[in-house]
């Protein structure tokens, strides 16, 4: 919200500095009134100028100068409200880039994670399958032992059944030959009923793990794709940055001239102005946070009447149910209120933020889980793991795997998360909160690790607790 507002307030600031007089135009002359002479007579005659002096008309602009002055002012002013509109754009261009670099890296750390689990499941699958193989083969041994002891037997009728049964092609065939004995001793039974099981089991698990294997693959083939996207837009979003560092310092030049000024002097104004503007959205993220959980406080407050109404209605009418039917039923204590969603951990959390202190300063390295630099989930997923509480490099999982909480119920450690769209599934940026409206994050490539304003990137949209 804070980026989305910067532009409007500087554009306003920009206008507002742009409407006031330029220093140094020339005030149009007054008219001086004559002393009236006595009644009947003219007045007086000014005397002329001496002689050698300035002739009428001269010392003092004309007219057509006064207008051509002003002309010119009114154009300087014209030329420097257009170029602050183009700073304006130019930084908005800046913030633009800088967060479609920041959207790419979180979607790299989430292909990663998924890949993590896809490998994960695989691995699974093909322990199942190795251990239903097993399995399938010490049924067809025992199988096999079988149709040797009843070919010792003689009993060619079952001996020809199983070797039907051990020569079938898969699970459905061996079934059907299965079927078909019926003078066989019920360990027998026993015996073909645990190869055609298993049989089937092991199939069944080695489709399972192939498709495992595929999937795996495909996450694989994402994060190849969403590293590549990711390395693009980083190298995109500093060349960017650069070239509109460069713009900025030819319009501030223009901006200079406009104004008959230096560019050192006019590099202060504009920073100036950046800076109030910035306070200003700040503060409108503030008051917004504060509307929304006094809002939410609200519904929670009607929420928790309606519900402990609808609790002691329906205690009364089954108390009135239990005195009608003569039998006593013991009510439970009730229940107290809760002081905000999760378990917090004071010595957790405090573990967290000294990491995360420890690391102010560091470069933002896209992708990174240090020790020479992170990004913003990197870094809070150190941070966290250093307080005991494991969750994944990717700011939408954190989100997730945590409790949320909202602005009102915030505790030093909690996660704070901002999402363009509103969706959970959205989130690009997540920062450690410390407190006192502070927080501690990776901002961006460019950027070091810093401690800075919880409202620096406008109302977060979504707080957890690890």
């Amino acid at each position: 919200m804070t980026r989305r507002l910067l532009p409007i307030l500087l554009l306003a600031l920009t206008s507002t500095l742009s409407a006031l007089p330029a220093a140094g135009a020339a005030p149009a002359p007054a008219a001086v009134p004559h002393a009236p002479g006595p009644a009947g007579l003219a007045a007086p005659a000014e005397p002329g100028p001496p002689p050698g002096g300035p002739q009428p008309g001269e010392g003092y602009p004309s007219a057509e100068e006064i207008a051509r002055s002003r002309a010119d002012t009114d154009l300087r002013a014209a030329a420097s409200a257009a170029v602050e509109a183009r700073l304006t754009a130019a930084q908005d261009e800046r913030e633009q880039a800088s967060l479609a670099a920041e959207r790419a890296v979180e979607n790299y750390n989430g292909a990663q994670a998924r890949l993590t689990r896809a490998r994960l499941a695989e691995s699974r699958a093909l322990g199942l399958a190795a251990a239903a193989e097993l399995a399938r083969y010490a049924a067809a041994e025992e199988a096999a032992r079988l149709a040797a002891e009843t070919y010792r037997q003689g009993a060619t009728a079952e001996l020809s059944a199983i070797d039907a049964l051990i020569g079938a092609p898969g699970p459905r065939a061996a079934g059907a030959q299965a079927a078909v004995v019926r003078v066989v001793s019920g360990s027998t039974r026993q015996i073909l009923d645990a190869a055609t099981g298993t049989a089937a089991a092991a199939t069944r698990a080695g489709d399972a793990a192939r498709e495992a294997t595929a999937a795996a693959e495909r996450a694989a083939g994402e994060v190849r794709t969403a590293r590549d996207r990711a390395q693009a837009q980083v190298a995109t979003g500093r060349a960017k940055v650069a070239e509109i560092g460069r713009r900025r310092e030819q319009l501030l030049g223009e901006l200079a001239a406009a104004r008959n000024t230096t560019v050192e002097l006019e590099r202060r104004r504009r920073e100036a102005q950046e800076a109030i503007a910035a306070r200003a959205a700040e503060e409108a993220a503030r008051t917004a946070a504060e509307a929304a959980a006094a809002t939410q406080a609200a519904a929670d407050r009607i929420a928790a009447e309606r519900a402990a109404t609808e609790k002691a209605a329906t205690e009364k009418a089954a108390a009135e149910r239990a005195a009608a039917s003569a039998q006593e039923q013991a009510a439970g204590p009730p229940v107290a209120p809760s002081d905000g969603p999760g378990v917090w951990s004071a010595q957790g959390a405090e573990a967290a933020i000294a990491f995360a202190r420890s690391k102010i300063g560091l470069p933002y390295i896209w992708g990174g889980e240090g020790p020479d630099g992170y990004d913003c989930s990197g870094l809070t997923m150190m941070a966290w793991r250093t307080g005991g509480r494991r969750i994944t490099h990717f700011a939408a999982d954190q989100y997730a795997e945590s409790t949320p909480v909202t602005y009102r119920q915030l505790r030093p450690g909690d996660l704070v998360f901002w999402s363009d769209t509103g969706r959970a599934a959205d989130i690009h940026h997540v920062g450690l909160y410390i407190g006192d409206d502070q927080m501690i994050e990776a901002p961006r490539a460019g950027m070091p690790i810093k401690q800075a304003s919880l409202w620096i990137m406008g109302t977060p949209d979504f707080y957890a607790r690890p």
